[in-house]
């Protein structure tokens, strides 16, 4: 059982975003130009100045500097060196619509940029962008560009068609969500109809989310946004399909979640969740597989209770599929005159 490799898909520009923010900002005034290398991050650690620190330097408030960066902006798009440079945001505009048009601004950036202050560059050319627009965080998306209007809009309908038919914890594979949010969007060009595009639209929102395993299902599920080890082990049993030992559940967490995960932890955290069940010698299931909880009496009783007298046999049958034990220790748990007798015909029954 492996951990999904990352699907990102890392798109080569073929102009040099340093060299096009350069040439842009030369129409500018000194100062505007230090105001907006401060406001964009364009120094070796990305690192952005606030208002206030840029006031600070120049004895000016925060609110002059605001005036100053939207200044900045607007004379970049009204000066010369924009239109010199119309090839590179051509460019930026045709890449933006490969990739799907409506896009999360950390994977636009994250598939443009190999570095932290190439990332930046990149995002001021959004910004002064005539054709970029960004839709801001908020409960619902995270920030986003599109380069269509009505094409985000009916993105944004289909995740929230989407979300109101997830259950709240259930889990489904990329292929089946993929699938399930296709047939949300209407009358979708054929271009866009890839799963590399809808699984970027996907992430666009915060109410659906993606597990370590690769699984989508609402973002506050537990089985979506795993917190500790009995999360992970309960991805493990599930992708398992089987009930295995408490040990091989921590050295699968390790391995496929890069989790350290202690043995004993392990074994606390899966005994204290209520979904998990002991069925044999350390072995843990599901209890979602239609196992029952309790000890081996406690299933001969809850047998017996549901489907009444049974004879020798059926109840070794019925019980055995929920325990791992030897068919001796049934037999010992019959034998308690407290719980069990023997009618006439040979069959047990409940005291």
């Amino acid at each position: 059982m492996k951990k999904e490799a990352p699907k990102n898909k890392f798109f080569v520009l073929s102009f040099n975003p340093k060299q096009a923010v350069k040439r842009l900002l030369s129409s500018l005034p000194d100062r505007a130009q230090d105001v907006i290398t401060g406001r964009f991050g364009f120094n070796t650690e990305g690192k952005e100045m606030t208002l206030e620190a840029i006031g600070k330097k120049y004895g000016i408030t925060r609110e002059r500097v605001r005036q100053i960066e939207n200044y900045a902006i607007n004379h970049i798009r009204k000066a010369d060196t924009y239109e010199k440079e119309r090839a590179v945001f051509d460019e930026l505009k045709t890449t933006i619509n490969k990739m799907g048009g409506v896009i999360s601004e950390d994977d636009l950036l994250d598939s443009l940029g190999k570095d932290i202050l190439t990332k930046k560059y990149i995002h001021f050319l959004l910004v002064v962008g005539d054709d970029f627009n960004k839709i801001k965080e908020d409960v619902e998306f995270k920030h986003h560009w599109h380069i269509d209007k009505g094409l985000a809009e009916k993105i944004h309908e289909a995740l929230r068609d989407l979300y109101s038919g997830l259950g709240d914890d259930e889990i489904i594979p990329e292929s089946k969500i993929v699938s399930s949010f296709l047939g949300h969007l209407k009358e979708l060009s054929d271009d866009y109809k890839q799963d590399e595009i809808l699984t970027r639209w996907l992430s666009i929102s915060k109410n659906i989310g993606k597990n370590p395993l690769g699984e989508w299902g609402k973002s506050k599920s537990s089985n979506i946004k795993t917190k500790g080890v009995r999360d992970y082990a309960y991805l493990i049993l599930r992708k398992h399909g089987s009930p295995i030992h408490f040990r091989e559940v921590a050295k699968l967490i390790s391995e496929v979640f890069n989790k350290k995960a202690h043995v004993a932890t392990t074994h606390n955290e899966l005994i204290k969740d209520s979904r998990f069940v002991l069925v044999g010698r350390g072995l843990y299931a599901l209890k979602e597989w239609g196992y029952s909880t309790g000890v081996v009496r406690d299933v001969i009783l809850e047998i017996l209770k549901r489907d009444g007298p049974l004879p020798k046999d059926k109840i070794l049958e019925k019980v055995l599929k929920e325990r791992y034990v030897k068919p001796n220790t049934i037999m010992v748990n019959l034998q308690n005159p407290k719980y069990f007798k023997k009618n006439k015909q040979g069959m047990y029954t409940v005291i």
